[in-house]
């Protein structure tokens, strides 16, 4: 229930859920996109291929590094809260206080269907357990699952610049690469839906358009 910090961080190929490996490429998509196509805007005949390409990869590194960064702070903030939450219910004065600790940190839907028999059984298991860190602090999961995150939006961005490797007719490399780019938006899209329980198809396609529009709205206001 209750996840402490060596006992139940993700492995290291666990780091991010897969909802969350998704959210992290739509995310490396729409930062690389924005680059690539706020420079043509501004740039149109006179880019240079190494330009559009260091600039891709450099936007998405940056943003893979502070992605990373709040991962590490999102991973402090949960086992911190966790390790509140189980002192909460293990030094409640009554029982009844120290189950409805373990209630509010479980879902709801899952909360709603344990009696109080369950959720004392949670208690007396919780009292068991060695007693919690004074503080959070990083493990070496935290920080390889940081790595992780930020190699996941910086790798995003290979497919999309790889056309501009290939070619030095920077328009034809941009028309590919943002084709490429509306294929992983539409496969992002599609697991999203799978996951999700929505239709892949639909989601898929919402995917694009949505990824399109926050492309657009990035360019109008200044990328």
């Amino acid at each position: 229930m209750l996840r402490m910090t060596e006992t139940t961080t993700r492995s290291s190929f666990q780091a991010l859920e897969p909802m969350d490996r998704i959210s992290e490429v739509l995310f490396g998509l729409i930062m690389v996109l924005t680059c690539t196509s706020t420079i043509s805007v501004v740039t149109a005949d006179r880019i240079q291929i190494r330009t559009m390409l260091i600039g891709a990869l450099g936007c998405n590194l940056a943003w893979g590094i502070i992605d990373a960064g709040m991962y590490l702070m999102a991973r402090l903030h949960e086992q911190g809260r966790n390790i509140l939450m189980l002192r909460a219910a293990r030094e409640a004065s009554a029982p009844e206080a120290a189950q409805a600790a373990i209630a509010g940190a479980l879902p709801p839907l899952l909360a709603s269907v344990l009696t109080q028999e369950q959720l004392e059984l949670m208690r007396q298991k919780l009292r068991q357990l060695p007693e919690p860190p004074m503080r959070p602090s990083l493990t070496k999961k935290d920080w390889v699952g940081a790595v992780a995150v930020c190699l996941l939006v910086f790798l995003s961005t290979l497919p999309v610049a790889i056309p501009f490797m290939l070619t030095n007719d920077a328009r034809l490399a941009l028309r590919v690469s943002n084709a490429i780019a509306i294929v992983m938006l539409f496969l992002c899209g599609y697991l999203f839906g799978r996951h999700a329980g929505l239709r892949p198809w639909l989601s898929g396609l919402s995917s694009v358009a949505i990824g399109s529009v926050l492309v657009i709205v990035a360019i109008a206001l200044g990328g």
